[in-house]
């Protein structure tokens, strides 16, 4: 390890456990964490960033799950397939891995990032289990690195065997808000329109009473999704 570079702020080994994997390379862990906006702030150390790891990653995911959606659903058709893995390696979908293993937690962020709550960001801890992956990858080979993802993504697979939604809007915005407002969004139906059998409802998510988005469905539900879904991409700009 190179001198004065630190640690990551959790021990690694508790992601060790979880994955079943230790790397035999423990710079590629370390690698894989480093955001580059804390290479930026330590050009001395000489370290690298974990992008060309997330471009890896990136790749493997994909190669990965296209796999295991041809060997799980041998009966569905290619525009399909494509449809699923597009949702499955999608931020949205490896935010929510990402989040379930507080990947934030491991992170080494500039200062920049540290204040304006870099570990919670969708687009830096997705972008950082994409570089965990490449760096399983070039540590254990593809056997290790399909493996781990199976485990990982097996809920979600399951859904889609059970045909429900994979992207869970609510779920994932509920999750953000609670870690980084410690509060969770209120819903609430600005109005409805139709009759009672053919109704649709017009619902506004706030997070702290600020308006994050919009959506309207033929149910609660379907209109409550909607309105998660834009407040996501609002927060994630």
């Amino acid at each position: 390890m190179e001198k004065n570079n630190p640690k990551l702020p959790k021990n690694p080994d508790t992601l060790a456990t979880i994955l079943g994997y230790s790397f035999n390379n423990q710079e590629l862990i370390l690698q894989a964490f480093r955001h580059p906006s804390y290479v930026y702030e330590k050009d001395e150390l000489g370290i690298s960033d974990n992008q060309r790891l997330e471009f890896l990653g990136d790749a493997v995911i994909s190669l990965a799950i296209s796999h295991l959606l041809m060997e799980s659903f041998p009966e569905i058709k290619e525009g399909d397939l494509s449809k699923y893995r597009a949702s499955l390696v999608s931020e949205s979908g490896l935010y929510h891995i990402a989040h379930e293993l507080q990947l934030g937690d491991y992170l080494l962020l500039g200062k920049g990032e540290e204040q304006t709550n870099g570990r919670k960001k969708a687009s830096i801890i997705s972008d950082a289990f994409e570089a965990l992956i490449g760096a399983i990858y070039l540590d254990g080979g593809f056997t290790e690195a399909l493996r781990i993802i199976a485990q990982l993504f097996s809920p979600l697979l399951n859904k889609i065997n059970l045909g429900k939604s994979i992207n869970d809007f609510k779920t994932e915005l509920q999750e953000y808000s609670q870690d980084t407002f410690q509060s969770p969004p209120d819903y609430r139906v600005e109005k409805e329109t139709g009759p009672d059998h053919d109704k649709t409802f017009y619902i506004s998510v706030y997070l702290k009473e600020n308006l994050m988005g919009r959506g309207k469905g033929k149910s609660k539900k379907e209109a409550e999704q909607k309105a998660a879904k834009e407040a996501l991409a609002c927060l994630k700009k």
